[in-house]
């Protein structure tokens, strides 16, 4: 396939995945069960934060945590007593336990009482030299205010070289508009244009066979370089074929 082909191809993908369909066996679906936006945003982080492994589990764990926080999420972490708090020590997801999960809740809290709010801590990151990258090298720093060492490895260091899959995906939720009815846009201060791909086994895969990504490493150097080819496609929204990349790869087993 040639680049006008390609961009077809990958355009009618973009179409057929890009639908409220989606949001059906996603992990997208657990935010959506909000209206409020700091309660959106909050599932949305702890949600893309567990999102490894089976999406059944993702899903399921994710709804468990929600229950646990009374389903009022953005109320439990700045509201919440000790014995609330240490309910959450039953939780787990893979290797995120319960110690990671009341870190994660006492972050957020120093994160919406002292920094406005999860928006406002990635948005003065991205200020800085208005990339993505500065974004979540500032949620990082932020994030680990309080002493905990453990749970560092549960959010990625781009820093260091991560791909950042899960923060790059929950911030797809947050920044794309809402047309077609899957990703929220409910935060302004990042465009769309700026947003890099959540590079997973899937994405990589299908990229590499498409001739979209030719490293080999699933890494930051590899999120640059293809988030950069699909921005030929498409300059103002390059992310939407994140829908058909992780479509092809999941779905039609490309």
């Amino acid at each position: 396939m040639n680049l006008t082909e390609l961009k077809e191809f990958l355009d009618e993908k973009v179409e057929l995945f890009n639908q409220p369909a989606f949001i059906e066996t996603d992990p997208i679906q657990i935010p959506r069960k909000f209206t409020q936006k700091e309660d959106i945003e909050i599932s949305g982080f702890l949600t893309a934060t567990i999102a490894w492994g089976n999406r059944t589990s993702i899903i399921k764990n994710a709804e468990r945590l929600n229950s646990l926080m009374g389903n009022q999420p953005h109320d439990f972490i700045l509201n919440a007593s000790k014995s609330e708090i240490q309910q959450l020590e039953t939780f787990v997801h893979r290797t995120f336990n319960g110690t990671d999960c009341i870190y994660f809740i006492n972050s957020l809290k120093n994160i919406y009482q002292n920094y406005s709010g999860l928006e406002s801590v990635f948005e003065k990151g991205f200020r800085d030299d208005n990339t993505v990258k500065s974004a979540l090298e500032n949620l990082f720093k932020v994030f680990f205010e309080l002493p905990g060492e453990r749970t560092r490895k549960h959010i990625s260091n781009v820093q260091k070289g991560s791909s950042g899959k899960r923060l790059n995906m929950f911030l797809r939720w947050m920044v794309r508009d809402n047309k077609s009815g899957v990703d929220f846009g409910i935060w302004k201060g990042i465009p769309a244009s700026e947003l890099m791909l959540p590079l997973d086994v899937h994405t990589g895969n299908v990229g590499r066979k498409l001739g979209l990504l030719h490293r080999k490493s699933n890494d930051w150097k590899a999120v640059a370089e293809i988030t950069n080819t699909l921005r030929k496609f498409d300059p103002t929204d390059p992310i939407k074929y994140d829908f058909a990349l992780f479509g092809l790869g999941v779905f039609e087993k490309f």
